[in-house]
């Protein structure tokens, strides 16, 4: 409903109802914002205008009823996020969610329940979570090989990979979407834009073990996660075969190339070393005190390039050039810019050009009659309005 899009839409961008009624030039008060967020009062045409203008959605799309609803798996405990930070972040990512069922719906015509194996895996211990990473493995017929694209496994297995702006403090967290009979329609897993490969790979696979393990009440959730993160980007028996079962040194020379091989970071191979027992807990924890001595913990030598997700950009050129979208939608979901936008543009031209000549003219008619429409209206309201206007709520 209009007023839980409005709160929603004003929380995902981080906006105080101050910030809101300050960006839309003080044309409504904080006390209308209130109102319209609570449902007690219905913005006017040109107010909510100025709000689908300042929250980045067409007007329609404020009263639009969500397709689902969106629960979180888990944060992470030591995030460390503010109250406010963390409200924005969980609006953020419900809105993200949201609009990508939609997008499933309008570009492949269906709403099928999700093919994952949500909570699956029970896992009383440690060495459960290791085993979990195995059988997920081998569900996705992964083999035992290192996995070059992440990213990419996890969008060709109806994962939504969600990167948004964040505190350092953030890492990930991971959503689910249902519909209103409770059944999984979407997966997301969340990660902060901008940090390296290596890390970005550790923080998906680690929300991935959230969302598929199903962690006894007196084990550590977030241990129990890393230990199948770690699990799953390095297998066992391939990774005591490229490092060795015992070792009692290793040093950064190698430590890069294994980076490099597993796409993890030098602390995670070195915590999936001390997992394995492949090296001792007094050398696993002075390589701790190094690596926190030279700074490490945040920037790491040798950094990964981050891969990038490519599901919703490939399905936002799809729906344009199937007529499923419109050009300004698209624009809308991906925040291009002009050079993306004259893209989309003429795809959109090309998917029109194939379309047979009467098909053209009824098209172009009725864009004509809106648009006809769209002015009359425009001076309607001119005509109605006898001198400038402050408050446009009530």
């Amino acid at each position: 409903m209009l007023s839980h899009r409005i709160k929603q839409l004003r929380l995902s961008r981080g906006l105080s109802q101050e910030a809101l009624v300050a960006e839309m030039g003080g044309i409504v008060t904080k006390q209308s914002i209130s109102k319209y967020e609570r449902g007690t009062a219905t913005p006017s045409a040109l107010v909510l205008v100025q709000l689908a203008r300042v929250l980045g959605v067409k007007s329609s799309a404020l009263w639009g009823e969500s397709a689902c609803r969106v629960e979180f798996v888990a944060y992470r405990k030591h995030s460390g996020l503010g109250s406010r930070e963390q409200v924005r972040v969980e609006n953020l990512v419900r809105q993200a969610l949201e609009e990508r069922v939609c997008l499933q719906e309008r570009v492949y015509g269906t709403r099928e329940e999700l093919d994952f194996p949500v909570r699956r895996f029970a896992v009383a211990a440690l060495e459960d979570a290791e085993q979990a990473a195995q059988k997920m493995r081998e569900l996705w017929n992964l083999g035992s090989d290192p996995i070059g694209n992440l990213v990419g496994v996890l969008e060709d297995r109806q994962v939504q990979v969600i990167e948004i702006d964040a505190p350092a403090k953030f890492d990930g967290i991971s959503a689910f979407a249902l519909d209103e009979d409770g059944r999984h329609l979407g997966a997301a897993v969340v990660s902060r834009r901008g940090v390296p490969g290596d890390r970005q790979r550790l923080n998906l696979a680690h929300e991935l073990g959230h969302t598929v393990l199903e962690v006894a009440e007196v084990l550590d959730e977030e241990a129990a996660a890393f230990r199948f993160a770690g699990a799953f980007l390095a297998p066992r028996d391939e990774f005591m075969e490229e490092v060795g079962t015992h070792r009692r040194h290793i040093d950064l020379d190698e430590l890069v190339l294994l980076k490099r091989k597993f796409g993890m970071s030098v602390q995670a191979l070195l915590r999936r070393m001390r997992d394995l027992d492949i090296i001792l807990a007094t050398y696993y924890q002075q390589w701790c005190i190094d690596i926190s001595r030279m700074g490490w913990r945040r920037s790491e030598p040798a950094p990964l390039p981050p891969e990038e997700p490519q599901w919703l950009r490939r399905t936002v050129l799809r729906g344009i050039a199937e007529g499923a979208l419109t050009v300004e939608e698209g624009k809308t979901m991906l925040g291009t810019n002009m050079e993306d936008g004259e893209r989309l543009e003429a795809i959109q031209r090309r998917a029109f050009l194939k379309l047979p000549m009467e098909e053209r003219r009824r098209l172009l008619a009725a864009q004509a009659e809106a648009m006809v429409e769209h002015y009359a209206q425009d001076a309607a309201w001119r005509d109605g309005q006898g001198g400038d206007i402050h408050e446009f709520d009530d």
